[in-house]
Parts: structure tokens; C-alpha cells; sequence
């Protein structure tokens, strides 16, 4: 009987950072009960799954070239069941999940999609478009969202969050009894919840997996976002991007400070929104119950929540501009930090930062 491959495809921001850290901080304990979870050096499968789905993704896909052929050989010298997972997977085209299957061909391949209602997230991918040096406001975002095609997506937000269009391109030629799909639980439901889903389907004791994960991938506020917005604008003509964008921006920045900021203002749908995400859930629920494919949790969390009739919405793309100027500071006082913890800053960096400053105060 051929071992078992268990591919976690996404979606993103459906809880896969917590997952794929769980995974990893127990990765020792979960070898020695026969599951296995190679990342190699980096701790994480993004470099491969990069390599797989060959988009620029800032400059990297040169760098990337040759990962994912590394992650099949320590697949293939890896014992017992094998965990592959990230994200960004979800947005492989047909040709490169043909591919990741003739790679894979003497295991018996499961494929795992974790998903969450639309309405949940909508907001969440703007945040990550923005976190990429995106510079579309949220009504803009939603708008284009809407006109793309689901079917023959072309649109990043589709081909990652478009639940039959992804389950159909990695479950092709899988009996849906190897296509497993978990629904993300609404909020108010245990911490464990998700996680004990994803161990019912890979065959995990979660006592194998004592440690408790801390790293997550966290929501920015709207004045949060608007800023990122803002500073992407201003950097745009500056040549400031790759490693120097991905360093200071969305780490320094979004990550380690915007993201930890208390209070912020969740970012929602508009109300005349729900409609339409309501339509689009449905069409998801009946896809999966046509599909049969092997569902863990409940179809009907993919149902989106509408706020009460008396809860008012705030537009993400109008913050106060108090609250946008306390996010700045905010940002200001760690890149401060970040900039006197390297004795040796490189010139070049220097002068790119000195130029965009210059340029968001007005001058040339």
C-alpha cells in the first residue's frame, strides 16, 4: 500500500499560519508517531510552493528556482505519512498541480482545503494585496473582485479563494474521498477547533502536538491599511522593493507594528454587499454537496454573518486622520528602532529611504 501525502493547499487566511507553526514546533514529537513534515531549513514550505506556482511574488521567483524539487526529495526520503502546506498552493494553475501529482505519483495524494466564508474574507485578501505594495482602496478592490470570472479566474483572489475552482484543479482524477475540505469555524468557537479538524483528517492525536502555536498572520485596522496605502504610493517611483520592501514594509511595518496595534477598526463589508457574498456562498455549499468530496465541520459556516440592521459601517478607505497619524508614529518609531539596531546601515538603503521621506513631506 503506497504511503500517504496529504497536500494543504490553503486558502490563505483561513488559519494556516497557525497550522503550518503547530506543525512545526512539533514536527520531532509527530516523526516519532509516523507524520512527517519536511520543511527543510527555512521552517516553512513558501519557497517550494513558490517554485510550484512560478509567480514574480516581488522579485523572488529566481530565487526560489529548484525548491520544490528539493521539498519532493525529502518527501520522498520521509517516513510515514507526509504533511505538505502552504497557502499560496491554492493558486496553482492545472499544468503545475499536474505536475505536483507526476511528482508525487507513488504516494496516495489527500488534498486538504481549509476554507471561511467569503464576507470574512474579502477584507483579509485586500489587507494581504495591500501588505504586497498594493495601492487599491477597498470599494476599488471589491469592485474588481466582482467583475472577474470565477470560473476562469485570472484574478489572484479567485484562484486562491474560489472554492470549486481550486478544489476542481487539485482534486482532478482524486476520488473525493481524498479531497478534504474543513470549514473554518465562525468567531465565538473554540481555539482548538480548527486544528482538531485538521487532525481528524491527517490521523493526528492532537496529544502527539503538545505545543501550542503563537505565530498567526493578523488583520490590519482601516487606518492601519490606509497607511500601508499611502506609504506604497510614495514608494512607488522610489525603486524601493524586494528584499528592501519586504524587510521594512511589510515586516517592520505591517507585521511587528501595524498589526499589534490595539483598537483598531475591523475592516467589514459594506452592507450592500451581503447579497452578493450570500449568493456566492451558496453556490460554494452546493458545489461541495454535488462533489461529495469529504467535508470535516459544518458547510454551514461558510455562510456568511450579517451585522445587525443598527450597526454602523466604517468606510475603510475614509479613516480619521487622527487615527491614521497615531498609526504613522507608530510605524515611524519602529522603522526608528529598526534603523539602530544595524551599526552599518547600507548607503544605498539609506538614500532610498531619505528620497521617499523627502517625497511624502512634499519635497524633491
Amino acid at each position: 500500500m503506497s504511503r500517504r501525502v496529504y497536500v494543504h493547499v490553503g486558502a490563505p487566511k483561513t488559519g494556516t499560519t497557525y497550522l503550518q507553526d503547530r506543525l512545526f514546533l512539533n514536527r520531532v514529537s509527530l516523526a516519532g508517531h509516523g507524520i512527517a513534515y519536511p520543511t527543510g531549513l527555512k521552517g516553512d514550505m513558501f519557497e517550494p510552493a513558490l517554485d510550484l506556482i512560478d509567480r514574480p511574488w516581488g522579485g523572488m521567483r529566481d530565487e526560489v528556482h529548484g525548491e520544490w524539487d528539493a521539498l519532493v526529495r525529502r518527501v520522498k526520503r520521509s517516513s510515514g505519512t507526509v504533511l505538505v502546506s502552504h497557502e499560496i498552493l491554492a493558486g496553482a494553475r492545472p499544468q503545475q498541480v499536474q505536475r505536483a501529482m507526476r511528482d508525487l505519483r507513488d504516494f496516495e495524494v489527500h488534498v486538504i482545503y481549509t476554507a471561511r466564508d467569503i464576507a470574512r474574507q474579502l477584507p483579509a485578501e485586500w489587507q494581504e494585496q495591500v501588505k504586497h505594495n498594493g495601492r487599491n482602496g477597498f470599494r476599488r478592490y471589491l469592485r474588481q473582485v466582482r467583475k472577474a470570472q470565477q470560473n476562469h479566474p485570472n484574478r489572484w483572489f479567485w484562484r486562491v479563494q474560489g472554492l470549486p475552482d481550486v478544489l476542481t484543479r487539485w482534486g482532478c482524477n482524486l476520488p473525493p474521498e481524498r479531497v478534504h475540505l474543513i470549514t473554518v469555524p465562525q468567531p465565538g468557537a473554540p481555539k482548538e477547533t480548527l486544528w482538531l479538524r485538521f487532525c481528524e483528517v491527517v490521523g493526528i492525536d492532537p496529544a502527539w502536538a503538545p505545543e501550542e502555536a503563537e505565530r498567526h498572520n493578523p488583520s490590519l485596522g482601516g487606518a492601519e491599511t490606509t497607511l500601508l496605502r499611502r506609504l506604497n504610493a510614495v514608494l512607488l517611483d522610489e525603486d524601493f522593493g524586494g528584499d528592501d520592501y519586504r524587510t521594512i514594509v511589510r515586516e517592520v511595518i505591517a507585521h511587528r507594528t501595524l498589526a499589534q496595534r490595539t483598537d483598531m477598526t475591523r475592516v467589514t463589508l459594506p452592507p450592500g454587499e451581503y447579497d452578493w457574498v450570500e449568493q456566492v456562498a451558496e453556490s460554494w455549499i452546493e458545489w461541495a454537496q454535488g462533489a461529495k468530496v469529504h467535508v470535516v465541520g459544518d458547510l454551514d459556516e461558510l455562510r456568511p454573518r450579517r451585522p445587525a440592521a443598527d450597526e454602523p459601517w466604517v468606510n475603510p478607505d475614509k479613516p480619521r486622520p487622527r487615527d491614521v497619524a497615531d498609526a504613522a508614529l507608530d510605524a515611524l518609531v519602529a522603522v526608528v528602532l529598526e534603523a539602530g539596531r544595524r551599526p552599518n546601515p547600507d548607503d544605498q538603503l539609506r538614500a532610498k529611504v531619505a528620497k521617499a521621506v523627502r517625497r511624502a513631506r512634499g519635497g524633491r
